[in-house]
């Protein structure tokens, strides 16, 4: 039996340990440390997920999107102290960051219910620097400064009042703000924005953000906001 490549074979096994009952007979899978469980154990809860039918193809390792790519680049260089992560939805930026960053606290924030409780069994099953809560982006349940570094990639689009979510989102970072929105047109009835370089930088300034750098990948706009000391 061999451990199949496709997953982030890591945080898989964590999702279906925090979803699946025990199972006395597999009880070392699910109480082992999750950094001693083995690749053939790994395998085996794959194959209980399976058999329960448990979705878990979100967590499969597939290439990485260009603009999740240069993110991870930059956090790179940053090194961020703790990262929290806005609209963390099906996991398309989160898994890949929690594999590049395996030690660093990661708390996300999402409106969905059933998102959030995913990203809660990744942290049941053994992914323990990582939390999650339902919240709104225009009123974040946490104090000011709170995070290293706030990630909102795919979100800002979204949202009606986007001066109300960026004064949110700059109030808890204390060092960076890291932005992605798309930078065509595009057929998502979701994305009610459209934004530029001029209009991002403007609400940005508004936030009191004088230092900011824009980058471009196919079809999308990355803009690293930083946070002045206050």
């Amino acid at each position: 039996m061999s451990i199949q490549v496709e997953y982030f074979e890591r945080l898989v096994a964590a999702f279906i340990r925090g979803n699946l009952p025990l199972d006395q007979r597999q009880a070392a899978l699910f109480n082992k440390p999750l950094d001693e469980v083995s690749a053939w154990e790994i395998q085996t809860l794959i194959e209980l997920a399976r058999d329960q039918e448990l979705r878990i193809h979100r967590f499969k390792r597939t290439m990485e999107l260009p603009r999740v790519r240069k993110v991870l680049g930059i956090l790179k260089g940053l090194q961020p102290r703790n990262l929290l992560d806005i609209g963390s939805g099906r996991g398309a930026f989160l898994w890949p960051l929690l594999d590049h960053f395996s030690s660093l606290p990661v708390t996300c924030v999402d409106v969905l219910d059933y998102r959030v409780a995913d990203i809660q069994a990744v942290q049941r099953g053994g992914i323990g620097q990582l939390r999650a809560l339902k919240a709104d982006v225009t009123a974040l349940p946490f104090p000011e400064r709170a995070f290293d570094v706030v990630t909102m990639l795919e979100v800002l689009e979204h949202i009606p009042n986007t001066r109300r979510a960026l004064a949110e989102v700059c109030r808890v970072a204390s060092t960076y703000v890291i932005l992605s929105v798309p930078s065509l047109e595009d057929d998502n009835p979701g994305h009610i924005h459209l934004f530029d370089q001029q209009r991002l930088r403007s609400l940005l300034v508004e936030q009191g953000i004088r230092r900011m750098n824009f980058d471009y990948v196919p079809n999308h706009m990355i803009v690293v906001a930083h946070i002045e000391q206050r």
